[in-house]
C-alpha cells in the first residue's frame, strides 16, 4: 500500500489506470470506486459516492494533495441508506449535474475536489507520452482518407457539442455510424454487421474511424482512449485505419498498436 502519497489516482475500469501508473515516476495512492475495479492494478482503498465527503477527508489524512482520474465509470446506483449528512447535503448538486449529461457531471466532480483543496491533474500532465503528437504513426494516409477525416471531425465536433459521443465512422464522405452511450466497440461491431449494399465500394476507399475530445472539454478528465482492441475492431469492420486528434486522445500500449496496424494493414494517424 502507498503511504503518504501526494498523488491519488481515482481509478475506474479498464487498462488505462495501470498504463498511467506504469508511466508515472512514483506510484500514486490508488482509490477505486466500488464496483469499477481496473485491470492489472491493486486498490489501496475503495469508496462509494454515498460516502464521498468522508472519502475526501481520508485522502487528506493520507497526505494527498493532487488527484488524477483514469478509467471508465458508469453512473452508479446510489443507496440512500449509506449517505452521511455532509454527502447528503451535497447530493442534489451532483444529481442535477448528472441529469444535465456527462460533461456537467465531470465538471461538478472536478469542482467538488477543487473546493476540498485538491489539485486536479490530467493524464497528459502526468504521462504526456500516452497522448501522441501529430503525425502518421503507421501506414499511409491518402487524400481520400484526409477528406474522410475532415468530414468525421466535423461530425464528432457536432456530437460533442451536445454531449453525445467522441467518435464516428466515415467512408467516402458517408457517415456509417456515430458513437453514443453503447461506446466504441458497439459502434464498430454495428459497422461490421452492415450489409454490403449500404456501404460504398471499398475499392474507392475503405474509410476510417475518427476519435477526438469534445469541444471545450476539460482535458483533465474523460479524454477519449484508443488501444489494440480498437484496431482489431476497426479491421473487423473493414475500415482502412484510425485517425484521432493529436494530443487529445490517449493511446494504450502504443508499441502494440503500431505492430497491429502494420499486421492488419491499417493506418494510424494523429491528426493535427
Amino acid at each position: 500500500m502507498t503511504m503518504g502519497a501526494s498523488v491519488a489516482l481515482i481509478a475506474g475500469r479498464g487498462r488505462l489506470p495501470a498504463a498511467l501508473v506504469a508511466q508515472m515516476k512514483a506510484r500514486p495512492l490508488v482509490a477505486v470506486l466500488e464496483g469499477f475495479m481496473p485491470e492489472g492494478l491493486t486498490a489501496d482503498l475503495t469508496f462509494r459516492v454515498e460516502r464521498l465527503m468522508p472519502f475526501l477527508r481520508d485522502l487528506k489524512a493520507k497526505g494527498v494533495k493532487t488527484v488524477v482520474f483514469a478509467g471508465a465509470v458508469n453512473r452508479p446506483r446510489l443507496d440512500p441508506s449509506l449517505l452521511d449528512p455532509e454527502t447528503a447535503a451535497m447530493l442534489p448538486r451532483l444529481m442535477q449535474a448528472m441529469a444535465a449529461g456527462d460533461d456537467a457531471t465531470l465538471r461538478a466532480v472536478i469542482d467538488i475536489f477543487d473546493e476540498a483543496g485538491f489539485g486536479v491533474a490530467g493524464v497528459g500532465d502526468l504521462a504526456p507520452q500516452l497522448l501522441p503528437g501529430p503525425g502518421v504513426l503507421a501506414g499511409a494516409v491518402t487524400p481520400r482518407d484526409e477528406a474522410d477525416a475532415d468530414r468525421a471531425a466535423t461530425i464528432v465536433a457536432a456530437l460533442g457539442a451536445v454531449d453525445v459521443g467522441q467518435g464516428a465512422v466515415v467512408t467516402q464522405g458517408t457517415c456509417l455510424a456515430v458513437e453514443a452511450l453503447p461506446g466504441t466497440d458497439a459502434m464498430l461491431a454495428g459497422v461490421a454487421a452492415l450489409p454490403l449494399g449500404l456501404r460504398p465500394d471499398p475499392a474507392r476507399g475503405r474509410g476510417l474511424f475518427y476519435k477526438a475530445s469534445k469541444p471545450g472539454q476539460d482535458r483533465r478528465i474523460d479524454l477519449p482512449t484508443l488501444g489494440p482492441d480498437t484496431l482489431r475492431a476497426v479491421a473487423a469492420a473493414g475500415l482502412g485505419g484510425v485517425a484521432f486528434e493529436s494530443g487529445g486522445v490517449i493511446c494504450l500500449d502504443l508499441p502494440e498498436m503500431l505492430r497491429l496496424a502494420r499486421e492488419l494493414g491499417l493506418f494510424l494517424w494523429a491528426r493535427p
